[in-house]
């Protein structure tokens, strides 16, 4: 893997840590992920990782999605009232327990597995989005070519 240069006062990255017991990535994998997602973002940007317990997954994916159980990520876009700006981009909510056990499933590195999650939910913050199948490819070829700039394979194959 090759090393990301991280420009600390462009992005900042607030880590909430409510579970204990499971594998959890630095920080520092944590922000080079963030980092690279948000490499073209012009702005000062600010992002909240909150890393949760399967019951607080399940219960946010019930109230946010209206799908029962745990999920592995969460992403909460903040949208600032009409000619307000706001450095804040959102909240990413990740299950740890949920992508461990992801990653052994689909026999994926953990921390490949985690990165992909983690560039994924970035992206959703900044507006993309796989609701629709064009969306999808798009956002898909994004987060390959991402990944691939961090020495991860292609999550899809």
């Amino acid at each position: 893997m090759h090393k990301t240069k991280i420009n600390e006062k462009r992005i900042k990255i607030t880590l909430q840590i409510r579970v204990r017991n499971s594998f959890i990535p630095s920080r520092y994998f944590l922000k080079r992920w963030v980092h690279t997602a948000l490499s073209g973002q012009t702005e000062n940007n600010i992002v909240n990782i909150r890393l949760v317990t399967q019951k607080e997954s399940a219960k946010l994916n019930t109230l946010y999605r209206h799908k029962k159980g745990a999920t592995n990520i969460l992403s909460f876009p903040f949208e600032p009232p009409p000619q307000v700006t706001s450095p804040f981009l959102g909240d990413l909510v990740l299950c740890a327990t949920h992508i461990n056990q992801e990653a052994k499933q689909q026999q994926k590195t953990r921390l490949a597995h985690w990165a992909h999650l983690i560039i994924h939910g970035c992206l959703h913050l900044i507006g993309y989005d796989h609701a629709h199948r064009h969306e999808a490819v798009k956002m898909e070829t994004l987060e390959i070519q991402l990944l691939k700039e961090l020495g991860y394979e292609n999550p899809y194959i």
